[in-house]
């Protein structure tokens, strides 16, 4: 999901991507169900906005197309293990020579060097590793719990992008390529910042807190009559409000609540003194109530509530795109504002190998060339039927 992530963000801001698979298509094609029409769910949301190309670059013939098409762009984006590109014979230092200005991303699990460049990882091994299942769950003794979404995924897409544009920026400066690499460990590794704060001032190990912070209080989920709401009282401004919201100032004289350092040491007294206020009135009221005292709060929506959410309708966030098999496929949209480049949703994810002749035929090639590219297995065997 890593390069995925990253490719798609950048078509997003406006680059042209073109999504290489091999013959029969990689793996999220088949990360299934939900289906829409033959096409999966994850696949259709990882990869808008990109034109789809394949090629079987274990065969000369596909490599040959593939090293034609590396003369034409500037950035590669690979989410292989270790070696995997080497043995292709298409590693960092084979394609540098080739094109001197390459941006080479590299997103792997646990990056290339160390003891386990040569380990693949996946999203819940990373959160695993890197702490953020140690601080995730109810409580210390509970089993462990992962974050709910791919969150080292999702971080590593992000951090390879963010590499990619700083080494463009250097492109442009001076005319020359580098490599990018990161991966799903180090990203789960900049999520603990909290965690890896208090340790190294004093050795504090965190521990899970449910929906609570190890560093503001009040700052966490409360049960309301009807259901739940997160409050955010995070400095001292606005616990002072959200005790004039709840009718109890005298709280702000308590010795042990008096400012944000005294709170977290006294979170389970403050917590049981809060708790059976909120349980009188529903989330509707309390919501109402405390936005007008200006305390940040929000209802715990699920899935199908942050679809139809007021405010990220007003963002573009949930949006539509294009597809052509689909029609209209709706999608998240791209969460970055541009005053001058706004994003756009151009096209929907590619069928399988949608575009192969229309990129190819921007290096030249006619009909009849690529035909001749075909025969000679550059797109690899015709995918054999699923058996079930």
């Amino acid at each position: 999901m890593a390069g995925p992530t990253c490719g798609r963000l950048l078509a997003d801001f406006g680059a042209e991507v073109i999504k290489l698979e091999r013959p029969g298509g990689e793996d999220s094609r088949r990360m299934a169900p939900p289906w829409q029409g033959a096409e999966s769910a994850a696949f259709l949301m990882l990869n808008r906005n990109k034109r789809g190309v394949v090629l079987d670059l274990k065969s000369e013939a596909g490599k040959a197309l593939f090293l034609e098409l590396l003369d034409t762009v500037d950035v590669l984006v690979e989410n292989f293990r270790k070696g995997t590109m080497e043995r292709l014979g298409l590693g960092y230092e084979t394609l540098r020579a080739r094109n001197p200005g390459l941006i080479y991303c590299e997103i792997s699990g646990f990056g290339r060097t160390g003891p386990k460049a040569d380990e693949g990882g996946f999203d819940v091994v990373a959160q695993a590793i890197s702490g953020i299942m140690s601080v995730t769950g109810e409580a210390p003794g509970r089993p462990p719990v992962k974050a709910g979404v791919p969150i080292t995924d999702v971080g590593a897409g992000m951090l390879g992008a963010m590499g990619v544009l700083a080494a463009y920026i250097h492109r442009m400066q001076t005319g020359q390529g580098q490599r990018v690499d990161t991966s799903l460990l180090e990203a789960g590794a900049l999520f603990m910042m909290w965690p890896a704060a208090s340790y190294f001032a004093d050795a504090t190990v965190a521990q899970p807190m449910g929906s609570a912070h190890p560093l503001d209080a009040p700052y966490q989920a409360f049960a309301a009559r009807d259901g739940w709401l997160i409050v955010g009282a995070a400095n001292q401004s606005t616990w002072e409000r959200l005790l004039a919201a709840l009718g109890r100032p005298e709280l702000g004289a308590d010795e042990r609540y008096c400012d944000n350092p005294a709170r977290v040491r006294n979170l389970d007294a403050l917590i049981a003194e809060l708790t059976p206020l909120f349980a009188v009135e529903p989330v509707a009221h309390w919501l109402s109530l405390l936005q007008a005292h200006g305390v940040p709060c929000g209802p715990i929506n699920n899935v199908a509530d942050m679809a139809h959410d007021a405010q990220l309708k007003a963002r573009g966030m949930v949006n539509a795109v294009p597809h052509s098999d689909l029609g209209s496929v709706a999608t998240l949209g791209c969460p970055v504002q541009f005053s001058e480049t706004p994003a756009t949703l151009r096209r929907g994810a590619p069928t399988l190998g949608e575009h192969t002749e229309g990129v190819l035929g921007e290096l030249g090639y006619d009909r009849s060339q690529l035909a001749a590219f075909r025969a000679a297995g550059a797109f690899g065997p015709d995918p054999e039927p699923d058996d079930c």
